[in-house]
């Protein structure tokens, strides 16, 4: 009853209000900033201030003196080494039999670092044998940092299924009468 009301107020005199919204002035548009074709008409002082010389800058660029040198050989030969020591790669120690995602394609992987195949590999024998594949073990058979591996083995933590029993009581119902 309430939505009747307020809908005869709403509609009360609407073609008149539409006419007075139409009928009033309109706001103006927002001031337009300089185009590049404006401010190259504007300033010519600028364009003779460019060309002119100017003596005192002139003697202060001529004064700057720049001496390059070469870095040592040995410098560079020591960079070269960091590369080929960073590129040194591993055979993968396990691979799918299938390929489902493309692994296949990988043969080998930097040294520090797990295909996803390993990675599960690894989690997998560490979860099933804790001694024998200790995080010593882990690290040195796939070239990895021991503090990176004791975190991938203490952080993640995978196939941990916990099942819930369900209760043995029935639960209460409520009769209908």
């Amino acid at each position: 009853m309430g939505a009747r009301v307020t809908r005869v107020f709403k509609n009360f005199n609407l073609e008149n209000r539409a006419h007075r919204e139409i009928g009033k002035a309109k706001p103006f548009a927002a001031p337009r900033y300089p185009t590049h074709k404006d401010m190259a008409e504007k300033p010519p002082e600028t364009h003779e201030s460019i060309h002119k010389k100017d003596d005192p800058l002139l003697s202060l660029l001529k004064s700057v003196y720049v001496e390059s040198k070469d870095p040592p050989a040995q410098v560079m030969r020591q960079q070269q080494v960091e590369t080929v020591k960073e590129e040194e790669r591993r055979p993968l120690k396990f691979s799918l039999p299938v390929d489902p995602y493309g692994f296949l394609d990988i043969t080998d992987v930097p040294k520090g670092k797990l295909s996803i195949v390993e990675a599960i590999t690894a989690l997998n024998n560490h979860k099933q044998s804790p001694k024998t594949w200790s995080h010593e073990k882990i690290a040195q058979e796939y070239s990895l940092d021991l503090n990176d591996t004791k975190a991938l083995l203490d952080f993640f933590v995978p196939f941990d299924l916990k099942v819930i029993p369900p209760k043995k009581e029935d639960p209460k119902q409520i009769k209908a009468t």
